[in-house]
């Protein structure tokens, strides 16, 4: 798993393959929680939420026009610092790119039995009740909000306990999660989190309901820009989570860990696949769906409406007979923008054009195949009618779509992940990887017991003046607040460091 990749795509998955050299194991799967920058080309970074001066193209842009290919089959959620306009056309997951998956604003998969699930944002609570009413363009608000997470995900979310994931993602930390591992060390680190430990602020309230709730084996983070651990016990249950967050992906920083997790991959055979009871979740909470700016509550005991959504047997039942018991996610990826093309200039964000809101035919194709409304197709007043949609309904203020931007179709077999192994060959061949800067290598890969998980992870922060692949970022101890204006809600000071400069609020 990964912690914020920041769009250094190209960083990242040269640390897997030196991972995979050293320890002798092939990586079958990458996670990233979060700050993934899916950006396209210069209009998708323009809607990314930081100044103009710390926004780069990084390298996400070649592997969505397929200059280069990813590796491995990469799976992420949203974090604060995204394309949204982008991924707000993927609002139940798609493909951003070949082999390169996006879970929504909350998705559950399966990947070779194991079931994976994730909420995209970070929780504000003056957005929570809201509806995804955002779209591009954005104003100075609306870029903000739109990685602001919504009761509804998470209510849908909870509807899996009976069903629970084996592995939850969020970007920011659950609430209170520091009480369970070692915070005294967390807090020589990250000396600013002291406060809102002592007030028992640190983290997100419906994540930690979340994790209340399904109980996961693993629960995977970021956000916070360092590497922590913990174990956390559900006494009702006797169940535990293991929790794991990760830092950003930069030099001397710890933002990769090789885990072990379900089955040995027979055959090099990864299938990423729909979960049924997901898919029956989303279909029968489709009335509970809003795009407006005002609060939508969700339904609770004592309702007069339904407000159990756990699925039945009769729901998972129509659910496969309307995929035909085939959940295997088809590769339909299609290329909807034009990628950059790098010319060595400095970046002159001012000139750059906002992009227009549009639909994505991926989505398209699962909302018709599921019989529910695309929230963007609603925004931008064309969505048409959809059984269990009584209840939705279409803001006047909802602008007509603007023209599309030019299409380009991809050119990728058509396989399951669009993994064109010849040309990745071909690149290798031509341009061997090369280690520019030193990157942190994780530790060895840890079983699922709970002392050996805490030992493992914990014994790096032990060992780094022994070992130089393992280094704790010490000038990040008197780091002003990074990313502090998506922990609370209270304005904060200026910011000294060049790197925490682009989360501090204008």
């Amino acid at each position: 798993m990964e912690g914020c990749t920041h769009g250094e795509l190209e960083k990242t998955y040269q640390t897997i393959q030196q991972i995979e050299e050293q320890d002798g194991n092939k990586v079958d799967l990458l996670l990233c929680c979060g700050d993934f920058q899916s950006t396209r080309n210069l209009s998708d970074l323009a809607c990314m939420a930081c100044p103009d001066k710390y926004k780069s193209m990084c390298s996400f842009y070649k592997y969505y026009s397929g200059e280069a290919i990813a590796p491995v089959l990469t799976i992420f959620i949203g974090g604060n610092h995204e394309a949204s306009n982008y991924l707000q056309e993927l609002a139940y997951g798609g493909w951003v790119a070949p082999n390169i998956f996006y879970l929504g604003y909350a998705g559950v998969v399966e990947v070779n039995g194991v079931r994976i699930g994730g909420l995209s944002g970070i929780y504000k609570g003056f957005d929570y009740l809201h509806g995804h009413y955002e779209k591009a363009p954005y104003d100075d608000n609306s870029i903000r909000s739109a990685y602001h997470i919504r009761n509804v995900d998470v209510f849908r979310l909870k509807q899996l306990a009976g069903n629970t994931p084996d592995i939850m993602m969020s970007h920011d930390w659950p609430r209170s999660v520091y009480k369970h591992g070692n915070v005294e060390k967390l807090l020589r680190f990250k000396k600013h989190f002291r406060e809102e430990v002592e007030q028992d602020r640190l983290g997100s309230p419906p994540a930690k309901d979340i994790m209340d709730t399904l109980q996961p084996d693993f629960w995977f983070s970021a956000h916070l820009h360092c590497k922590f651990a913990a174990v956390v016990p559900h006494a009702e249950t006797n169940k535990t989570t293991k929790f794991l967050a990760l830092d950003k992906c930069l030099p001397r920083r710890q933002f990769l860990q090789v885990v072990t997790v379900g089955p040995p991959v027979i055959n090099d055979e990864v299938i990423l696949r729909y979960c049924p009871a997901w898919l029956a979740v989303l279909k029968s909470t489709a009335h509970l769906l809003s795009v407006e700016r005002k609060p939508r509550y969700t339904p609770g005991p004592g309702s007069a409406e339904r407000w159990d959504f756990r699925p039945t047997e009769e729901e998972i039942a129509e659910i496969k007979e309307i995929f035909k018991n085939d959940f295997d996610i088809p590769y339909n990826f299609e290329q909807t923008a034009l990628s950059y093309k790098h010319t060595g200039d400095r970046l002159n964000m001012r000139q750059v054009p906002k992009p227009q809101a549009t639909t994505n035919n991926q989505t398209t194709i699962f909302c018709s195949k599921l019989r529910i409304l695309d929230p963007m197709a609603l925004l931008l007043g064309r969505a048409g009618t959809a059984q269990g949609a009584k209840h939705v309904t279409v803001p006047a203020w909802a602008a007509a779509d603007t023209k599309k931007v030019e299409e380009r179709q991809v050119d990728v077999p058509a396989n399951k992940f669009g993994y064109m192994k010849e040309k990745e060959e071909a690149i290798k061949e031509s341009e061997p990887v090369k280690m520019v800067v030193p990157l942190a290598i994780p530790a060895p890969k840890v079983n699922s017991s709970n002392d050996d998980f805490l030992a493992v992870i914990d014994s790096i922060g032990e060992s780094e003046t022994k070992n130089d692949h393992f280094v704790i970022d010490k000038s990040g101890v008197d780091e002003a607040k990074a990313d502090q204006e998506d922990i609370v809600d209270e304005p904060v000071k200026k910011l000294k460091r060049r790197n925490a400069a682009m989360y501090a609020t204008e």
